[in-house]
């Protein structure tokens, strides 16, 4: 038999914009918007790979999920999909997935599967994603496994889903065209609806702690605008654990600088302690207000598979 054509070895993955309502119609497929860390899974040469979404190699990190990947049945594979932490009750937690890193398991570690981009020498970024879904589901039912999965797709009215998927507490839904090819990049084919408002911010400084509390008071975040300057968004001083606080509070040590990295810098900190915007974390939040500043922020925790330049502001599309 001929050996299959390697799949390559990254594709920039295809992302989704954000809208203020799902999609209608027969023309979208809708899943559970996923709460973890999106990765390219490469199986070649008998062995997988785990590429995150700015091609940094995450395998050593998965290896149980990148094993059971290894013994799909297929020579050559590239799949698309999101590592996550499924808790007790069906849920993700990006939380829990941040402490299953450090070594404090909380649920089961999976990753599920959306797309296949390429199998055994056939690329099939250029097929619609019914056909690309359909190759999808006919690899895994080969050979299952417990923790490479097939994420559920949905039919019916995009906002009835929504509904559902607000009423059992997911992040929110993924909307894809059923006839739309896989394009890196953002584009309109994919678009996500959130059930609460969450987003990624660089992480510029941080406040003393007051009290007993250990490690910090709060973390200064902001994002990057069209002019490539950082701007400040606010301040976040709840969401983490006295644990996560000291563990912060040391890498952040680590990146103090002198002057703020904000344009223009703050107000009304005159104690902040600056540091280089090298660390990215996700925010919980009700609103942005008229001045750019967010309203009622929580720390979820950090992402370690984002790029700090790509952490811009997102704007919903209507």
């Amino acid at each position: 038999m001929t050996p299959a054509a390697n799949p390559p070895s990254f594709v920039r993955p295809q992302l989704c914009t954000l809208v203020s309502e799902p999609p209608s119609g027969n023309a979208w497929l809708h899943e559970a918007k996923f709460d973890g860390y999106r990765i390219l899974c490469r199986v070649a040469s008998g062995r997988a790979t785990l590429w995150s979404r700015n091609e940094k190699d995450w395998t050593a990190s998965f290896q149980g999920i990148a094993s059971e990947a290894a013994r799909l049945g297929a020579r050559t594979a590239l799949l698309d999909g999101e590592v996550v932490v499924v808790l007790r009750n069906g849920l993700t937690s990006f939380n829990a997935l941040q402490n299953a890193l450090s070594g404090r398991a909380e649920g089961e570690l999976a990753y599920y599967a959306f797309d296949l981009l390429h199998q055994d020498g056939r690329d099939l970024r250029p097929e619609p994603l019914d056909v690309r879904r359909a190759a999808l589901r006919a690899l895994l039912r080969t050979r299952a496994t417990a923790r490479v999965r097939l994420s559920a797709l949905l039919e019916g009215d995009g906002r009835e889903v929504f509904a559902a998927a607000c009423r059992r507490g997911l992040e929110g839904i993924v909307s894809k065209r059923r006839d739309a090819r896989y394009r890196s990049g953002r584009g309109d084919a994919w678009v996500k609806t959130k059930c609460h408002r969450e987003q990624e911010f660089v992480i510029g400084g941080f406040t003393e702690p007051e009290g007993t509390r250990p490690g910090i008071g709060a973390l200064l975040f902001g994002v990057y605008g069209k002019d490539g300057a950082l701007a400040f968004a606010g301040k976040v001083g709840t969401g983490f654990s006295n644990a996560a606080a000291r563990a912060l509070r040391k890498r952040l040590d680590a990146l103090k600088r002198a002057e703020s990295p904000f344009t223009p810098r703050p107000r009304g900190l005159p104690d902040a302690r600056f540091v280089e915007p090298r660390l990215v974390g996700v925010v919980r939040f009700t609103e942005w207000t008229a001045d750019g500043r967010l309203r009622h922020p929580s720390f979820q925790g950090l992402r370690e598979d984002k790029a700090p330049r790509d952490v811009v502001r997102e704007r919903e599309r209507a």
